[in-house]
């Protein structure tokens, strides 16, 4: 099964304000990274979670702290399983969308 990327233009937008943003974060620590890709790896992990089983709360987490904003992006990135798109270890992040109760 091929991983899905269906975010919305207006999705696609915030994440790249949510990378670009942790990319700024990681310099302001002194990481040596390339930010444009930081930027891409972000943006291509949030869109396949978000894509594909965990929606996200794109506007929730463009508005975190910085101490939750890099425990989920952070915690994505170790946890995405990147052939299928999908969280593993039980790994859910802060500011995934809440479940609908049925």
């Amino acid at each position: 099964m091929a991983v899905k990327f269906t975010a919305t233009p207006e999705e696609r937008e915030i994440v790249t304000r949510i990378s670009r943003r942790v990319a700024e974060l990681y310099m302001a620590r002194g990481e040596e990274i390339l930010p444009m890709d930081v930027m891409l790896d972000i943006q291509m992990d949030l869109n396949a979670v978000h894509s594909n089983g965990c929606p996200m709360d794109f506007a929730r987490l463009e508005n975190a702290d910085d101490f939750n904003l890099l425990h989920d992006v952070a915690g994505i990135a170790r946890h995405l399983d990147r052939s299928t798109g999908k969280l593993t270890d039980m790994f859910r992040p802060r500011f995934a969308k809440k479940e609908e109760a049925s």
